[in-house]
């Protein structure tokens, strides 16, 4: 069975220091040269952790936790003499060698492709956290004042006063997942998403000693806001787009409908046909004149999994996905982002990225990593089989092709241009999708019930 295979791929990424292991290889492709991936990603890790967690092996995930927190509270990076916030948690991490000396070298951006910090770090850290704990009920950690002082950082970089009205968090172009340029600055799913699990996690584990009370009562305002703006605002159905067809333009004043003003023309021609009747899902951004239409898988099923999503809102991103399931699954699951932009669009959004090709990558690139919120959104929505055929038609292909970073093509049906093998989050992905399926109770870890938070005050 492949299964062992890959256990022992994943046992073998295994990153140790002083003795203890800390982490896992973003990629161990003998092929290439290793560039950054002989690094551990925080974002990486985290199907790798889960399906840690899920096989009883803690010890890793528990010393993540804390090496990763201890590079959050000590790091003094800075670049043209400005510092970021004391609350960024490394995009990556390895160990280094100094004859006897054995130290961790730790990236919060100084490194990274166009110099942008990752701001999703600190927010996965949190979720793997919560993880942790439901899996060991060690709740003592995260009671730790290091952990709560580390709590606090992140709320403090994330909920600082800014030059804006809205509740959502503000980032740059590739300070996530989709680490290039992408058209995803501003305000993208993606991070409202992990924002907001990793607000109502903060919400179960901090302390309201020692000041910690007055941060409870910041998240939970904050929470309710959230809530409202992203269920209200981010959504897209057929009759959502009726209405903003039809919506009137440069309107001023507190009681109008269209208050982002977005304009109708913007509306591209691709979604009057795709988008089916019973589907739906969240937009990928939204700001002052701005909604992407286009369809990020992860943002939309995190949501589902944390209940930013309502129930019926839930079931029509599994019905958009049954219903074009050859745009979004294809010959491999699952796109990253749905449709690609193409021609000028591309060199205008992307700055002519070589690697963000169209149908390549981060630009509508198939990702066998995201199999494992896939199978957990189906879980949790009772959409099991469309779990089952994604898991199916990957398992093959990718133990075939020896676990690719990424795929390729409309249809994902080739091997990406630039793919590493061996990719370890992939290889977890599959993992932790099959161990979901065998056992429906693992997306406990990761899952949130309907939120009780009130939508709070209305910013307009």
């Amino acid at each position: 069975m492949w299964e062992k295979e890959a256990w022992k791929l994943l046992e073998d990424s295994i990153i140790y220091y002083q003795g203890r292991p800390i982490g896992t290889l973003a990629a161990q492709d003998p092929a290439l040269e290793a560039l950054n991936y002989d690094q551990c990603f925080i974002r990486d890790f985290v199907p790798s952790a889960l399906v840690f967690l899920m096989h009883g092996k803690t010890e890793i995930v528990r010393n993540f936790l804390i090496e990763t927190l201890a590079m959050q509270q000590n790091h003094d990076r800075e670049m043209d003499c400005f510092a970021p916030g004391p609350g960024l948690m490394p995009a990556s991490f390895k160990v280094e060698h100094d004859g006897d000396k054995e130290y961790i070298e730790s990236d919060f951006g100084e490194s990274a492709i166009a110099r942008v910090p990752p701001v999703d770090s600190c927010l996965w850290w949190l979720l793997l956290l919560r993880a942790y704990i439901k899996t060991t009920g060690d709740i003592e950690l995260a009671h730790q004042p290091e952990f709560q002082e580390g709590i606090k950082l992140i709320l403090d970089l994330c909920l600082v006063h800014r030059f804006a009205m809205y509740p959502t968090l503000p980032v740059l172009d590739g300070s996530f997942m989709i680490d290039r340029r992408m058209g995803v600055d501003g305000h993208p799913l993606e991070i409202q998403v992990l924002f907001y699990a990793a607000l109502r996690t903060v919400k179960d584990l901090l302390l309201p000693e020692n000041g910690g009370d007055r941060y409870l009562d910041a998240v939970k305002q904050r929470l309710g806001a959230l809530n409202y703006h992203v269920r209200e605002y981010y959504w897209i159905d057929l009759q959502r787009l009726n209405e903003i067809y039809r919506y009137k333009s440069d309107e001023f004043g507190q009681e109008v409908a269209n208050k982002f003003n977005i304009y109708a023309e913007s509306i591209p021609n691709w979604l009057t046909e795709w988008l089916p009747e019973t589907g739906g899902y969240l937009a990928g951004n939204l700001g002052p004149g701005l909604m992407d239409f286009r369809f990020f898988s992860l943002g939309n099923l995190l949501a589902i999994l944390v209940s930013l999503a309502s129930e019926a809102e839930s079931q029509k991103i599994m019905d958009l996905f049954e219903q074009r399931w050859q745009d979004l699954i294809g010959f491999m699951p699952l796109k990253i982002c749905f449709p690609a932009v193409e021609g000028l669009e591309w060199r205008i959004v992307t700055g002519c990225d070589p690697k963000n090709l169209p149908w390549s990558y981060h630009n509508g690139g198939s990702w066998a990593t995201i199999l494992w919120l896939f199978a957990a959104a189906a879980q949790k929505t009772g959409r099991i089989e469309l779990a089952t055929r994604a898991i199916a038609l990957a398992e093959t292909r990718l133990v075939q092709d020896k676990y690719p970073e990424y795929y390729d093509g409309k249809n994902g049906r080739l091997i990406g241009k630039e793919a590493r093998t061996y990719q370890t989050w992939t290889i977890a992905g599959l993992l932790a999708a099959k161990e979901i399926m065998n056992n429906p109770k693992h997306i406990e870890l990761f899952s949130f019930e309907e939120g009780v938070e009130s939508p709070g005050c209305r910013l307009w």
